[in-house]
């Protein structure tokens, strides 16, 4: 998981730096009339909730007039509990995440309004949007598979032909962390997917760069609140209820960089 206090104040430092645009520019006369109408972008997704990349983004927008537009987008992110803990087998050299139990990944379809802040020169610059959207989130839990160890011992030894079997981490079953042997290939558990609905509203800025007029480039940096009132099971641990455990409710800092084009 990406650490969350140095891309938390990164966000807040482009919130800051949009806000003295903001303050620069509200009484200003737009540059320009947009010379297009629509604009399609792609990009990929950085979160305090997700990994090394979070997911990936796409997005529709129709130009409205000089200063609005709105938009729809789809974003496809995997989500991770705070409290997840990467460990490793001393044994085997295998490494799996502590009492994980299910990846969760969330589709999120969104619709919303953008408005111009501050448009940049023709040719040059870069262009400050506010934009605000939500939508409904659909979540994917997929079973957290391990290779465990059921080989029989005797006297601490292997006394049987090796048994390693596939599993969904349960702590019940593999309690002893010992004979987990490694982690599953990621999508060994595709096949036992469980959907959970829930919403999420995102509020950000953009900072457009680019010197051509049919090409767009930038990044957007928000937050995004979301909630599932199934309260989703990511971890489980002996001794602790899976809803004391886990959430319902999943605020996140985000930053997406993005390119796309404009007719």
């Amino acid at each position: 998981m990406l650490p969350i206090r140095p891309l938390f104040f990164f966000g807040i430092a482009l919130l800051l730096l949009g806000a003295g645009s903001v303050a620069q520019a509200q009484d200003a006369t737009p540059n320009e009339t947009p010379s297009y109408r629509k604009e399609f972008t792609y990009g990929i997704n950085f979160n305090t909730r997700g990994g090394l990349i979070g997911g990936v983004n796409v997005r529709s927008t129709r130009v409205l007039n000089d200063k609005w537009s709105r938009f729809w987008s789809i974003e496809g992110v995997e989500v991770k509990h705070p409290k997840e803990q990467r460990i490793g087998n001393q044994f085997t050299g295998g490494t799996y995440v502590l009492n994980k139990s299910n990846y969760m990944f969330v589709l999120r379809p969104s619709f919303g309004a953008q408005r111009v802040i501050f448009r940049k020169a023709p040719e040059s610059g870069v262009q400050v949007n506010a934009l605000l959207g939500g939508g409904p989130s659909v979540g994917l839990l997929m079973p957290y598979n391990i290779y465990y160890d059921y080989t029989e011992r005797v006297g601490g030894r292997p006394g049987g032909p090796e048994d390693i079997r596939t599993e969904q981490f349960d702590p019940a079953i593999h309690g002893d962390s010992q004979f987990i042997v490694d982690k599953a290939p990621l999508f060994s558990g595709a096949n036992n997917v469980k959907p959970t609905a829930g919403v999420h509203m995102r509020g950000a800025l953009s900072f457009e760069y680019g010197r051509y007029r049919d090409a767009v480039a930038g990044i957007e940096t928000g937050f995004l609140f979301e909630y599932f009132p199934s309260r989703p099971t990511i971890l489980r641990a002996t001794g602790i209820s899976d809803a004391k455990l886990n959430e319902t409710f999943f605020p996140s800092v985000y930053l997406t960089i993005y390119l796309g084009t404009r007719n």
